[in-house]
């Protein structure tokens, strides 16, 4: 049975789960009732940190025009531009056995693509999760909903999945940034 976490919770990914080494992190949301005349398109993007806690080389941030990391380690599945439809809306497959030694952290987070141009923000998002499942049976091992507390938000960092004393925790974080992907690639380090 699934653990469903709440903000600021950890959980130990791999202790608890003997020879887990492939995970799929599935993502969903759905749109309020607000309509601001265009559709919503959120962005699942991932910043593979090192021990400087930022993004060391470009290839270590996976998003919509950089879906695999050239390790394998990380892919993410392809970019879903309505969030339409039952179930996951986007999903990234980890290897945590392929992560490369210098990444330390893997933060996920979501951003609303052309968010201020089109006067979107999650305040208009509800049903926000995202969940962990063994990708070899599909199990689901934990669940966090990211809840309503967004307002004027563009961007959310959803989690981080770390090592600590050899072993891949997960860490709800649910921290939400204003000025869209943009403001996430300076504080993880890359130039825009």
């Amino acid at each position: 049975m699934a653990i469903t976490l709440k903000k600021g919770q950890k959980i130990d990914l791999t202790k608890g789960n003997p020879g887990l080494k492939n995970i799929k992190l599935g993502l969903g949301w759905d749109i309020n009732s607000f309509d601001s005349g265009y559709d919503y398109d959120l962005d699942v993007s991932i910043f593979m940190l090192g021990e400087s806690q930022k993004v060391e080389r470009d290839e270590d941030f996976i998003f919509y025009n950089n879906l695999k990391h050239i390790s394998g380690a990380v892919e993410h599945l392809g970019d879903n531009r309505t969030g339409e439809g039952e179930g996951d809306d986007e999903e990234i497959l980890v290897n945590l056995k392929l992560i490369p030694k210098h990444i330390q952290k893997i933060v996920v987070a979501a951003t609303i693509y052309e968010a201020k141009e089109r006067k979107q923000n999650f305040g208009q998002v509800d049903n926000s999760y995202i969940r962990v499942l063994n990708s070899e049976n599909e199990q689901e091992i934990l669940r966090y909903d990211l809840g309503e507390e967004f307002s004027v938000e563009t961007a959310i960092v959803a989690c981080e999945i770390y090592k600590y004393n050899g072993e891949w925790k997960f860490s709800a974080v649910g921290s939400g940034f204003e000025g869209g992907l943009e403001t996430l690639c300076k504080t993880y380090g890359l130039s825009v």
